[in-house]
């Protein structure tokens, strides 16, 4: 992925250098009432929560943090914190990651103008270890990428794509850039899904869902979605700039999206599929949307709420 004429984004706020919060706190896994979710279930949710998507607590805890309802997240602030660097970074990845998302909001500050509608884009805050996820709670490297809707923010510990390199075999040496950016560019998807409302009602339809099953359902149909619309992102962005995308690049894509479907997640990590339990959607599924939304290129085409044919 070539990245050197990006525009860069000032909106990153930089708690690398903080160096975690230590340990204590974090998230706590909601266990429900009459007998709950199973730990099994628990750890498998959290262990595909730590893939990209948004905050595993959505996964576990029923999504209403989606709209904000339910109880608030408490929030933590700390001078620290508050002392975030912010604006685009000087180093090598931060750098990289400001080119992604300044170039994310330009595209779909375009194409929100073809219908009439303004953009505003997420922040993305960085940082190692733990961090203070504001009305998203505590968020930790753990949990992967995630977008947090109340704030419009995308949390990032940039050592994940490391590990999608390393621990999971998703891309290999340089397209592994472009690993990064489908990852943002996923998460920026989450974003534009919140804008445009479609995170509420899918919230809304998860709680008049009648059984777990169907839940999981509409969260697939909302990842698959995120995944078509960081396609279009590509799409617009390789007409922009002629040669952003070099070889292997697409390969390296789909490489990552078959490594993080659920089918590919629960037959590593229990040896086992069980489809109903999908909420990012299976191998084939992710590198289908996202190959949809790459070749059409138009956010119509991501529609993953009008076909049974995922």
């Amino acid at each position: 992925m070539r990245y050197d004429d990006f525009r860069r984004s000032d909106d990153i706020d930089d708690r690398r250098d903080q160096g975690g919060m230590g340990g204590g706190g974090g998230f706590g896994f909601p266990m429900g009432g009459g007998g709950g979710l199973g730990i099994g279930t628990v750890i498998i949710l959290g262990l595909i929560g730590w893939a990209v998507g948004i905050d595993p607590r959505i996964l576990i805890g029923g999504a209403e943090i989606l709209t904000g309802g339910g109880q608030q997240a408490p929030t933590y602030q700390t001078d620290r914190q508050s002392q975030a660097k912010r604006g685009a970074p000087t180093d090598d990845m931060g750098s990289m990651i400001a080119g992604i998302l300044g170039e994310i909001d330009d595209r779909w500050s375009e194409i929100f103008s073809e219908t009439g509608r303004t953009y505003k884009g997420p922040r993305i805050v960085l940082f190692r270890n733990a961090t203070n996820g504001g009305r998203c709670g505590m968020a930790q490297s753990a949990m992967g990428p995630f977008y947090c809707p109340p704030d419009q923010q995308i949390f990032l510990d940039t050592n994940f794509f490391r590990e999608i390199e390393t621990k999971f075999g998703g891309c290999q040496g340089s397209a592994c850039k472009f690993t990064a950016a489908y990852i943002i560019a996923h998460e920026a998807g989450h974003h534009i899904q919140n804008l445009l409302g479609i995170l509420p009602k899918a919230t809304a339809a998860q709680q008049r869902a009648g059984s777990q099953a169907e839940a999981n359902a509409i969260q697939v149909k909302v990842e698959l979605q995120a995944d078509c619309l960081s396609g279009v992102w590509v799409n617009r962005e390789a007409k922009k700039r002629p040669g952003f995308i070099e070889p292997g690049d697409i390969e390296g894509a789909l490489r990552t999206a078959a490594a993080i479907g659920d089918d590919t997640l629960q037959r590593r990590m229990q040896g086992r599929v069980v489809p109903d339990s999908f909420t990012h959607g299976s191998a084939e599924q992710r590198k289908r949307w996202f190959m949809i939304g790459y070749q059409q290129g138009t956010p119509s085409a991501c529609n993953t709420f009008a076909t049974d044919n995922l």
